[in-house]
């Protein structure tokens, strides 16, 4: 974006232009839960149709409350994740429904799904069987472990894989030990890692004209999260363990308490920590051979946390940030939930989705032209089962 453009005026731009980035583009969902439907949400805000194929019980997660959504009496954790999407219910136990999806998938880019592996093959719906009457398709499958290695075919859920994976075990404090984080790291990160994987298929495809299978995992991705703690490890051979607020790396990087609030400072390089050092009055910080490099500040670390603590405990925190951050040296409040959706600058960027009685956390992706569009409500179960009882009428198009 031009230097100046502000982002206030490029989302209204965007808004005017009625495409998104992957209008056309049609996926089947059949997943459930969150990795797999929190992808598909992603490509459903920038246009691309998702029609979301549930069974007849429903995605567990329209249940999974309180809070319930009044107009749809659905749970918070599924209306956060499902916007844009068009849904159907079929029963894939069933021949016949499943005769409906192939019917489906004639119309699709990509198909992704979420079950054990092994259950599209016993439905004779497996990558294989599809690819060769679908050669075009994009097939992703999201599971706990993959069909191969010691815990192939195995479920997977997110506070398992964490524990499994080692998130957990540099995560909370020595007096804690491991903890779990308090989002679901790894099913979000897989399901960005899966639309990563969806698009790089489509942009390959438009070489080759083909598609392809991709195989995404609970697993793999946790582990691709442990950065830098696996780079550490693998160099050191020290094993990692749980540092509370602070960093393994880098120093000073904690938190501290001030007259106004808790906030946090992450100092990156000397530069940065000569600027802290002045901001809170004490220049002789950045003198003091105990903490002249970083080396030297990460191996006396608590003696810098204490010292700095000290001098902001009577010090206005949020003072101290704001001036921070105008000398680009990385500090902020530390703000709950409620205080960072109704800040200024959330609204100003446009993160808080609230339209047609719908309230939720917008795409962080904004282009200069292409739209992000906000189309229609989380559906309700089987809102739109009208596309697979008239296949031989005209598509009912997303808009």
């Amino acid at each position: 974006m031009p230097e100046g453009t502000k982002v206030t005026e490029a989302v209204a731009n965007a808004a005017s232009t009625p495409e998104g980035c992957l209008r056309g583009v049609r996926v089947v969902d059949l997943s459930r839960v969150l990795a797999g439907p929190y992808g598909t949400m992603i490509l459903a805000d920038h246009g691309a149709d998702v029609i979301k194929v549930e069974p007849p019980s429903g995605d567990e997660t329209r249940r999974w409350g309180p809070p319930f959504d009044e107009k749809s009496g659905g749970a918070s954790y599924f209306v956060g994740i499902n916007r844009n999407k068009r849904a159907i219910t079929l029963n894939l136990k069933e021949l016949s429904d499943q005769e409906t999806l192939l019917r489906l998938i004639e119309d699709a880019d990509v198909l992704i799904e979420n079950f054990k592996p092994g259950t599209m093959e016993a439905w004779g719906l497996g990558y294989d069987t599809l690819s060769e009457r679908f050669p075009s398709l994009v097939y992703c499958r999201i599971s706990g472990f993959g069909d191969d290695g010691p815990l192939g075919n195995l479920a997977g859920y997110d506070a398992v894989l964490q524990a499994m994976s080692g998130l957990m075990s540099i995560n909370g404090t020595p007096e804690t030990g491991p903890t779990k984080m308090g989002c679901p790291i790894v099913d979000l990160s897989t399901g960005l890692y899966s639309v990563i994987g969806i698009l790089m298929a489509l942009v390959e495809r438009q070489r080759s004209g083909k598609g392809q299978f991709i195989d995404m995992t609970l697993h793999d991705c946790a582990l691709a999260m442990l950065h830098p703690q696996g780079a550490n490890y693998l160099m050191s051979g020290q094993v990692p363990t749980p540092l509370g607020n602070t960093h393994p790396n880098l120093a000073p990087c904690d938190k501290y308490s001030t007259k106004t609030g808790e906030i946090f400072i992450a100092i990156g390089n000397d530069g940065q920590f000569r600027k802290l050092a002045n901001a809170i009055g004490c220049p002789d910080l950045a003198d003091d051979v105990l903490f002249a490099g970083n080396s030297e500040r990460v191996a006396n670390k608590q003696s810098l946390y204490e010292r700095i603590q000290e001098t902001l405990k009577d010090k206005d925190g949020d003072k101290i940030c704001m001036e921070l951050l105008r000398q680009s040296v990385p500090a902020g409040p530390v703000q709950t939930i409620d205080t960072v959706l109704a800040a200024a600058h959330t609204a100003a960027r446009g993160m808080v989705l609230d339209s047609d009685g719908y309230r939720g956390i917008a795409s962080p992706v904004k282009f200069s032209r292409s739209a992000t569009q906000f189309r229609h409500r989380p559906p309700r179960q089987s809102q739109d089962q009208e596309i697979v009882e008239g296949f031989d009428t005209v598509w009912i198009e997303c808009g």
